[in-house]
């Protein structure tokens, strides 16, 4: 049984503020959006129409409401397992078998996987299904769904098997300096996953391809040998079986670096707004973007693992939660409970630190091409295409947005146009 001390109690408070933020946060964006949604905004002018204005806010207030339910029942099981004495009974169920510690460790986090993942299946089956299909997104097929659900789920546990195998070993066999050797574990599985996902995991799930328009082709080549990088990196993907949704992103490290372009954005924009957008993809890839983001991870990761080594020997966080024995891997999944209200606060400095990445690979793209109007165009296109909101409330957008605002951010390569000129 739990036992309602000062730490739950203060637990109790932040959680709760936490998922009062979330809901207000929510709200806030869509009060905003409906006082602002019929307002065509200066920089799209010409370029939408209020019927369109019309289906963007019918989709953002759906989408956004069903998040913000999802989130509520997310947090109300999270508690439910926390505090119906569930996990020590299923430790004490574990122990009894007296397992190796890897073993019992595997299966107590494995249970505890699967359990959080399996209410979220509903979500994204109707999210998928009812809402995507609704608002004319999704054209993927149950049974294209259900093969993609299972090939995650396999993928997923050989990778945690894999990891937590290694981690659990490492927690047993070294357990005054673990925290130093799973940091560097995880530093190691990271880059290797970034650099097997594009060429063994994606694959599995989708056909690459290089970009099949020959004309548009030469002009990728052209545009990548000027900034000296190799043209078999960039790939088009057949997402439009999935969703009708465009898009194009940076992946890879070395020499499994790749830009990936969406089947539908190849089919839905023009050739110069497609040469604009693999210019800011170049420019992710040219100012080393996803290796700062790394190196960023892994100092805070390496600061977080050392401090998660001096609070898991902590007795009054386990007699809290109703367990009688310190050990290490219970600790680990209890401090990432308790913290994770916490980070929630964090995640402005990621999205602050994203939006400067995007500015950056906006201004690349700008004096890569010598022009702002492919891109913007782009940009609109892909408002209009995608239903983006145009008009998020600034708080929100400053708290969650990893991308500035398309209004924010095609005014200002509007504006970087007229200055470079003037």
């Amino acid at each position: 049984m739990v036992v309602f001390n000062g730490l739950l109690i203060a637990f109790l408070i932040i959680f709760a503020i936490t998922a009062l933020c979330k809901w207000l946060l929510a709200h806030l964006n869509i009060r905003h959006l409906q006082r602002h949604g019929h307002e065509i905004p200066e920089v799209f002018r010409g370029e939408i129409d209020r019927a369109t204005l019309a289906k963007i806010t019918d989709y953002t207030i759906e989408s956004s409401r069903f998040r913000s339910f999802e989130n509520v029942f997310d947090d109300i099981f999270i508690l439910l397992i926390l505090l119906s004495g569930f996990l020590p009974w299923l430790l004490s169920l574990i122990l009894f078998w007296n397992l190796h510690f890897v073993l019992s460790g595997l299966i107590f986090l494995g249970v505890i996987v699967i359990l959080s993942g399996l209410p979220g299946i509903p979500f994204t089956l109707y999210n998928t299904f009812v809402i995507e299909k609704r608002h004319g997104f999704s054209t993927i097929t149950f049974k294209l769904w259900l093969t993609d659900l299972i090939k995650g789920l396999v993928v997923s546990t050989c990778l945690m098997v894999l990891l937590l195998g290694s981690f659990l070993s490492l927690l047993y066999y070294a357990p005054k300096t673990w925290w130093f050797w799973v940091w560097l574990l995880f530093a190691i599985f990271q880059l290797l996953v970034l650099w097997l996902y594009p060429v063994l995991i994606a694959p599995l799930f989708n056909r690459y391809e290089p970009v099949k328009d020959e004309s548009l082709k030469d002009a990728l080549v052209a545009m990548m040998s000027r900034v000296g990088l190799k043209t078999k990196g960039v790939y088009q993907v057949d997402e439009g079986k999935r969703t009708k949704h465009t898009n194009a992103y940076f992946t890879g490290l070395g020499k499994t670096k790749r830009i990936v372009l969406f089947d539908t954005l190849l089919a839905s924009h023009a050739p110069d707004e497609i040469l604009s957008v693999l210019a800011h993809e170049i420019g992710h890839w040219k100012k080393k973007h996803i290796l700062k983001q790394l190196a960023f991870m892994e100092v805070a990761s390496l600061f977080i693992f050392y401090l998660a080594y001096k609070l898991t020997g902590w007795p009054l966080m386990y007699q809290t939660f109703g367990f009688y024995e310190v050990i290490p891997y219970v600790g680990l999944l209890l401090l990432s409970v308790l913290f994770g209200p916490l980070f929630f606060f964090l995640s402005p400095v990621g999205a602050m630190i994203a939006r400067k990445f995007e500015r950056e690979a906006d201004d690349f793209a700008f004096g890569l091409t010598g022009s702002n109007k492919p891109f913007t165009d782009a940009l609109k296109r892909l408002a209009k295409d995608n239903l983006a909101n145009l008009h998020p409330h600034p708080f929100y957008a400053w708290f969650y947005y990893s991308h500035p605002p398309l209004t924010e951010r095609i005014a200002r390569l509007q504006q970087r146009s007229v200055q470079d000129v003037i």
